[in-house]
């Protein structure tokens, strides 16, 4: 497995996102060593939170939260998911599969960081494979958030806004990162908001996870994680951990799983869920803060 690492000068002066860059390396069976780049903030000692962003963004996507969470005594991380933002790339699509990138991230949670009560918050792919690694290891858990994701398998079909989507990145010659994590937000990013999402993409080679990622959906009931996302969903509504629903009010491509993982799981059950007004997909980017709010309440509660 060839690896890209994107140069360090794309990352610098990056708007709100003075946050020191730290690194964590894995031991790969197909690729050797990988190199994943994360954030945190908030003291080392302190209830962690660990914020799994999804398609195409980066730990950017958090930036608006870190001080908030930080500030309520967490310990929140970000990480960057192989192939995104700091951490190395696989360079071809192929590299990518949606097994892999669990593992990657079980990896760099458990084995390089070895956390522990862990309340995860995972939006798009970040709860695709966040809720992946609770249900594996639900003992390294003490909370979930999930907002505007899910755990598709295939037997209900995606919206027609997200096959759209899913079409639009195979078919894009060059793939504009800042436009398409603009489309998914209410609010209308600065310039320099959407070049700090283009800034781990120096070129289309660089661009393979962002490629890969929409195909790995679980779309049809036949998909290879087809099952390994039931038997996982089976798992999760028998945990009694902590489940919060905090999605936005304006996303047309997860908004019917909330009232569905309200329902499903147990730890969910009688308990107040925010909906977020005025946020599109990325609520991070439109209503960062208040769902930082709600994060911190919901760990301290």
């Amino acid at each position: 497995m060839r690896l890209l690492r994107t140069p360090d000068d794309r990352f610098t002066d990056l708007p709100a996102f003075d946050f020191e860059p730290r690194y964590a390396e894995l031991t790969d069976q197909h690729g050797g060593v990988i190199r994943v780049g994360y954030v945190e903030a908030g003291p080392s000692d302190g209830p962690v939170v660990l914020l799994l962003h999804g398609e195409p963004s980066w730990s950017y996507l958090y930036r608006k939260m870190l001080p908030v969470l930080a500030a309520a005594g967490l310990r929140a991380i970000a990480p960057d998911l192989v192939g995104f933002g700091r951490s190395d790339k696989p360079a071809n699509v192929a590299d990518h599969t949606y097994a892999r990138h669990v593992e990657w991230m079980r990896t760099f949670a458990f084995d390089a960081l070895d956390l522990r009560e862990v309340t995860l918050v995972g939006q798009d792919w970040g709860g695709l494979i966040g809720l992946r690694l609770v249900a594996a290891e639900p003992s390294r858990f003490s909370g979930v958030v999930a907002s505007n994701t899910g755990l598709p398998t295939g037997d209900v079909d995606m919206p027609p806004v997200w096959h759209a989507f899913r079409e639009a990145v195979e078919k894009a010659p060059v793939l504009d990162i800042g436009r398409f994590v603009q489309s998914g937000c209410r609010s209308s990013l600065p310039d320099e908001v959407r070049a700090a999402y283009d800034a781990p993409f120096p070129n289309e080679m660089y661009k393979a996870g962002p490629r890969a990622m929409p195909s790995l959906v679980p779309y049809t009931p036949d998909n290879p994680e087809s099952q390994a996302n039931r038997d996982a969903w089976k798992t999760l509504t028998e945990l009694e951990i902590p489940f919060l629903v905090a999605f936005s009010d304006g996303d047309p491509i997860t908004g019917g799983m909330a009232p569905v993982l309200q329902r499903a799981m147990r730890g969910a059950q009688g308990r107040e869920h925010p909906v977020i007004a005025g946020a599109g997909h990325f609520l991070q980017e439109d209503a960062g803060e208040e769902l930082a709010e709600h994060v911190a309440r919901f760990v301290r509660g």
